[in-house]
């Protein structure tokens, strides 16, 4: 199978064409950013990974998340509908749906963004879907939540910073549920999508099978730092007020930072898992956080 991936640089982009290429597929990417791969889409399927990632500094020009996550997809995908190529696969985001969730997201939930980032999702989303596809072809729309691997920090990297200098972790009082997603198991559901014609075109989440508490986190952090876990319990309100000092005068930890460690962001992975027939992913959350935070430690 010719698997032509845009965005194949990125982190995801990087370990999926490896993982795809190790179990006999063969991949080749392509750049979006001039218009020489218009009219050259020769292959079996379209991954499509390309985007301007979430800016979590705020310093990124809004129509810039317009331009490259919602006309570009839009571009390519209606290339691909005038190809001969079968199958698109679209990467959005939770993001594209909600900021916040308040019980646990599943594909069904209709999508309220905030941020440019996700509205932009949303719109290349809402695109792919209002065209009729033929018979012939296959369209998905991958939502995944918060990706971790080996090599990439991402969120993670506040914590494991914290824990690594001994730092206590001050949030203990907060108990929250996060879903996370190994990049082990996106490149094994992606493999499932791509050799089993009878899943159908449609949107999936993509999370591992269990959440994970931010303070569960920072155990997995030190045990595998093989560090004492020095959490600490200082009551919410005076948490709160320090969060209202620190929005001030600019202090690490704020209103904004509290909020990205404490919030509960629960994302079902029951459809994807359904469609592939199967009741478990192969490496659970702790066993993906655990390889990731290792390859911390190497480097």
């Amino acid at each position: 199978m010719k698997i032509i991936v845009t965005g194949a640089s990125g982190f995801v982009g990087q370990n999926l064409s490896h993982y795809l290429s190790e179990n006999s597929h063969k991949v080749d990417s392509i750049s979006l950013r001039n218009s020489t791969w218009k009219g050259s889409l020769a292959g079996d399927v379209i991954i499509h990974l390309a985007g301007k990632a979430h800016d979590t500094k705020k310093t990124s020009d809004t129509s810039e998340y317009f331009k490259i996550n919602t006309d570009l997809t839009k571009d390519l995908f209606d290339a691909f509908l005038q190809s001969e190529v079968q199958d698109f696969i679209y990467f959005s985001s939770v993001k594209a749906v909600a900021d916040e969730v308040s019980n646990v997201l599943n594909e069904e939930v209709v999508g309220n963004p905030i941020t440019p980032y996700g509205k932009s999702k949303l719109l290349a989303e809402e695109y792919i879907l209002s065209k009729e596809i033929p018979m012939n072809k296959r369209v998905f729309i991958i939502r995944p939540c918060m990706i971790h691997g080996p090599g990439n920090k991402g969120n993670l990297n506040l914590l494991y910073s914290v824990v690594k200098k001994g730092i206590p972790y001050p949030l203990a009082a907060f108990e929250n549920k996060r879903s996370f997603l190994g990049i082990d198991n996106l490149n094994y559901m992606i493999k499932e999508i791509l050799e089993n014609r009878n899943i159908a075109s449609g949107i999936y989440n993509f999370a591992d099978d269990d959440v994970v508490s931010t303070n569960d986190l920072v155990k997995i952090i030190s045990l595998t730092l093989k560090r004492n876990n020095r959490s600490i319990s200082i009551p919410k309100p005076i948490i709160n007020g320090i969060a209202k000092i620190g929005d001030i005068i600019n202090f690490p930890l704020n209103s904004e930072t509290i909020q990205k460690l404490t919030e509960n962001y629960m994302v079902s992975n029951e459809k994807i898992k359904s469609a592939i027939g199967i009741e478990k992913l192969p490496v659970s959350a702790e066993q993906g956080l655990q390889k990731t935070i290792k390859s911390f430690i190497s480097k």
